[in-house]
């Protein structure tokens, strides 16, 4: 067992000023977590001095490692001048603009802090747009903490939209309906329901879950769809978006959607969110029109500095050949070993993601819940002995960066070999 007297001691202390002691719910950890004192490449170092090869890397965003000394540079330089004006800056409508030529998708864009704010926004561009009120989320995918993407998982689309949290009122997801992923039927018979719905939004590939992958021709019947009733199709690329490829799952699959949202790998482990698309709908965010959206911190020269830095790197490395390659050698890996041992286990991802679950393979939300969670928390922590770092829940993808080198990842099988 690792010892974290430090680090649980420092959670007894933050309870009493954090919320369940924490500033993020994934990270209370039961019984405590580990606190962080540094980190860099694949490894992360806690107060008792335990180290992890970590498979979470900020939950996605650090897909170069840790404290990557080309990003830190960068931010560096950007600080030397300021970090806060108020004021438009050169680097920010150049990186729009490199983000545009990736993105199959994406004329035109703005920048925003968070994730949660890019589909927040995103979706209020839909309605302005369309001159509808509601919109079809995938049942268990995550668009951030905003009030109307917080709809109970199984709530579905026959019934009122009920939410999935205290201190949201009724009427603010009376307009959320729900289909389940990887489900062509359920979303036709939503699209028919009503020709109030503006748009469609959800993760090509479910990675607040897994990741969960769409099935075959599944993207392009949602694309067909939503083209056939007039409805504008988000794809969240919050986790997605410049992980898969430099044009994010849009690219990788072929689908192009009318909206996308950003976050996470563009600003380099720095706040960031984006939300772009077609310039007739983007052009309706204000000043030009009248969809209003406003951040103070939105285009922040750090975070934006920090993402010129990744996507050079990313060029550079010729990085998503690497990871694919090294993401499709881990799962095989981890295939055969949990053949070999008989378990009734199955290994998911795409690209640079993967996961095991406890049980047999997902196609949507409700096939996750039927996974073994308290097994699979068990192993989470038998890893964490081992020092591996993975994500503590079933419902969470594990992501692998440049930082990770044969050694690590040869130390990582064994691990699982002694865990599993």
């Amino acid at each position: 067992m690792v010892n974290l007297e430090k680090s649980k001691a420092m959670f007894e202390k933050a309870r009493e000023y954090l919320p369940g002691g924490v500033s993020s719910p994934v990270r209370a950890i039961k019984p405590h977590p580990f606190y962080t004192e540094r980190a860099s490449g694949c490894r992360i170092t806690d107060v008792d001095g335990n180290e992890y090869i970590d498979y979470c890397l900020g939950y996605g965003p650090n897909m170069l490692g840790h404290a990557n000394p080309v990003v830190k540079q960068a931010i560096s330089d950007q600080l030397e001048k300021g970090w806060l004006y108020g004021t438009p800056t050169e680097s920010e409508f150049k990186l729009a603009e490199r983000i545009a030529a990736a993105y199959p998708g994406i004329d035109m864009l703005r920048f925003v802090s968070t994730g949660t704010e890019a589909t927040m926004s995103a979706l209020r561009a839909a309605r302005g747009y369309t001159g509808k009120n509601k919109f079809v989320k995938i049942e268990g995918g995550f668009h951030g903490a905003h009030d109307s993407v917080l709809v109970k998982a199984g709530s579905g689309a026959s019934t009122l939209g009920k939410p999935d949290s205290l201190g949201v009122p009724q009427d603010f997801t009376k307009h959320t309906l729900q289909a389940p992923y990887n489900d062509i039927e359920a979303m036709t018979d939503l699209l028919e329901s009503s020709d109030d719905i503006a748009a469609v939004i959800m993760e090509p590939v479910m990675g607040n879950v897994g990741p969960v992958l769409p099935q075959e021709g599944y993207l392009e019947e949602v694309r067909k769809l939503t083209k056939e009733y007039d409805t504008l199709l988000i794809f969240d690329e919050v986790i997605t978006g410049f992980r898969l490829a430099m044009g994010g799952a849009q690219e990788y699959y072929g689908v192009t959607p009318d909206l996308t949202t950003l976050g996470k790998i563009i600003g380099g482990g720095m706040p960031i969110g984006v939300f772009g698309g077609r310039k007739d709908i983007i052009e309706m965010i204000a000043p030009s029109g009248s969809v209003y959206q406003a951040g103070t911190f939105s285009g922040h020269p750090a975070s934006v500095a920090a993402g010129h830095a990744v996507l050079d790197v990313l060029e550079k490395e010729n990085a998503h050949e690497k990871l694919n390659a090294m993401g499709e050698n881990v799962r095989s890996r981890l295939s055969e070993m949990i053949t070999d041992k008989g378990l009734d286990y199955s290994v998911s991802g795409v690209g640079s993601m993967f996961k095991i679950f406890f049980g047999d393979m997902p196609t949507n939300y409700q096939d996750v819940l039927k996974c073994d969670k308290e097994g699979y928390f068990n192993f989470f922590h038998k890893m964490l002995d081992q020092g591996i770092f993975i994500p503590p829940s079933q419902f969470e993808t594990n992501f692998l960066s440049l930082a990770h080198t044969e050694d690590d990842l040869e130390t990582t099988f064994k691990a699982y070999e002694a865990c599993l």
